[in-house]
């Protein structure tokens, strides 16, 4: 297998042809995107403020994708169930096209199970707004060698449209032997894998040292990361108590998230939840840089699984400065790439 550091410099890479194209499956459909950021470090002028507004109104016009939702079937942890219609009245006040809706398969996903087989029934009435992502637990591999139980999870997930890997987030590390027999299927599907890392779940040393040989390793599956043990990385600072909390404070550049995003192709930072969020807010001078360096990398998510969840997501827009052709890329064309 071809490792990602061993591809020729001049060999076009998904996120290239991406940026030369200029538009995705969406900006096909009528919606543009133009260049010409305002920077940070402007005027203050009356013409300055015209053209941030005018700005603004532009990125709404913009698409805009989730790539991280829920549907959850019974209430818990004081919060009510959550199903698909209820989800799509939510995107409709919200703005939000289209939504990736994740399973929860695992015991460590969520104290209610949200089973692929229900998620897929759910979603089958909203094909133009829901977008399915499927999961196996690796555990369950036991059945593979005898009955092919995997694999006929897998191509019956396939057959009603499973068009992702998600939400991974079993306890075990991110290397685990079973979990690369997921990233081979995964490859041979051409099914991106949004993960899930904490201390409970896709464990992994400080560094990231055994995500950085999957994403090697792996250089054909586009991984989504997502949570507490990845967002810590944004900073050089991390500590083994981070890889489950909101790490507050300036970010020391020269961070893991920076260096893997600049390395690897087939790596993306999903921005939901509190981690993401967080991330971006414990020092937004350096969260603009970061969002300016890495918007081709990046995708809008909100981690929504329960209704009146607040989700300051939708505050991005206003809290950060770039470009429309970089809004474009977080709200929508990359994970358009992800998902073709």
């Amino acid at each position: 297998m071809t490792r990602a550091d061993d591809r020729p410099s001049d060999e076009p890479t998904r996120r290239r042809i991406l940026g030369e194209a200029g538009v995705g499956l969406a900006g096909l459909a009528g919606v543009g995107a133009s260049t010409g950021a305002i920077g940070v470090g402007g005027t203050t002028s009356e013409s300055n403020a015209t053209a941030r507004a005018t700005q603004n109104v532009a990125v709404d016009e913009q698409p805009l994708l989730d790539a991280h939702t829920h549907l959850i079937p019974e209430a818990t942890m004081d919060r009510e169930p959550l199903e698909a219609a209820e989800l799509v009245v939510w995107m409709d006040d919200n703005g939000i096209d289209r939504a990736v809706v994740h399973a929860l398969d695992s015991p460590e996903a969520y104290p209610v199970q949200a089973p692929s087989w229900w998620v897929l029934e759910q979603v089958e009435p909203y094909p133009d707004r829901l977008i399915p992502f499927c999961t196996v637990d690796p555990r369950t591999l036991v059945y593979e060698a005898d009955f092919g139980a995997v694999t006929a999870l897998f191509e019956r997930y396939l057959e009603q449209g499973m068009q992702g890997f998600g939400e991974l987030k079993p306890g075990l590390p991110v290397d685990d032997s079973r979990l690369h027999w997921l990233y081979e299927r995964c490859a041979d599907d051409g099914l991106p894998i949004l993960f899930h890392m904490d201390d409970k779940a896709m464990l992994d040393d400080v560094g990231l040292p055994r995500l950085e040989d999957v994403l090697a390793s792996y250089p054909e599956v586009d991984f989504l990361a997502h949570a507490h043990a990845w967002w810590a990385h944004i900073s050089a600072d991390v500590g083994p108590d981070d890889r489950g909390a909101y790490p507050t404070g300036p970010v020391e550049p020269g961070g893991r998230v920076p260096e893997l995003l600049s390395t690897y192709d087939n790596v993306y930072g999903d921005l939901s939840a509190g981690s993401g969020w967080n991330a971006l807010t414990r020092d937004p001078a350096y969260a603009q840089g970061f969002l300016e360096d890495h918007h081709e990398q990046l995708l809008f998510g909100t981690d929504y699984l329960a209704p009146g969840q607040e989700v300051p997501q939708f505050e991005l827009f206003e809290r950060f400065d770039l470009s429309e052709d970089a809004w474009a890329n977080i709200r929508y064309r990359n994970l358009e790439g992800v998902l073709e």
